[in-house]
């Protein structure tokens, strides 16, 4: 038995958050009757229907992308524009765990399980994510300092950072910061540094957890090895 937000999460539908707003707004069958009530239990053996399709299990799959510029952190998008699903060979429901802005660039994972992406975007797990960012004007170790402590964003104060000025370029008047955070708010390290008054220019997702981008270039992606997801849920598990 397993509640039936983390059933529709395994299946690879969506992620359980997504599934539970399913599940309230009468979206979901369970033997041909409406549920609406989290936390009911289901068996493997019962049937769950979503908007009147019957919900089939599938081989989890798990890949790492190196998301160009221009490119939408979504499974579809209005506007018809090319997400970030476009780029990766499967017929299975994939979807980012996660999401990098339109104009920001680096490494997302795509899987179609719930609980690995649940997973990964908790901060009480302390997953590093890792960011390269170019930034107008010149920062100084106030504003560093200010980064590591936490800033406000969105009347939020965010978690402890970690940064890095990597370069400063004078003549530009530009910053070149390595940030490594916790967190995944919406456009949050574009925040953090407006609130202590820099404009990014360009940001890139350097790492997550000890992935990294190697042997990758723009657009391209690769499945992660048996071995890679066992080390994510050994790094959580510690």
């Amino acid at each position: 038995m397993e509640r039936l937000q983390k059933a529709i999460a395994n299946s690879g539908y969506t992620s359980r958050r997504k599934a539970e707003e399913l599940i309230v707004k009468g979206r979901v069958k369970v033997n041909n009757e409406i549920v609406t009530e989290l936390g009911t239990k289901v068996k493997n053996s019962d049937s769950i229907e979503i908007d009147g399709v019957k919900l089939n299990k599938e081989e989890k799959e798990y890949y790492l992308l190196y998301k160009p510029r221009g490119v939408i952190s979504s499974t579809d998008d209005e506007k018809g524009r090319k997400t970030v699903i476009d780029l990766i060979d499967t017929e299975s429901r994939i979807y980012p765990v996660g999401r990098l802005d339109y104009d920001t660039t680096g490494l997302l994972l795509l899987t179609n399980d719930g609980d690995f992406a649940n997973m990964l975007m908790h901060p009480s797990n302390e997953i590093d994510k890792v960011y390269y960012a170019k930034v107008e004007g010149i920062l100084k170790g106030e504003h560093i300092k200010q980064l590591e402590r936490g800033v406000l964003v969105d009347g939020v104060k965010t978690s402890k950072a970690k940064v890095k000025l990597k370069k400063v370029d004078k003549k530009q008047k530009n910053s070149y910061v390595e940030l490594t955070i916790h967190e995944g708010k919406n456009h949050q390290v574009k925040k953090m540094f407006e609130a202590i008054g820099f404009n990014v220019l360009k940001l890139s997702r350097e790492r997550v957890a000890f992935l990294t981008l190697d042997g990758l270039t723009s657009g391209e992606y690769r499945p992660l090895k048996p071995k890679e997801i066992k080390q994510i849920y050994a790094l959580v598990n510690k």
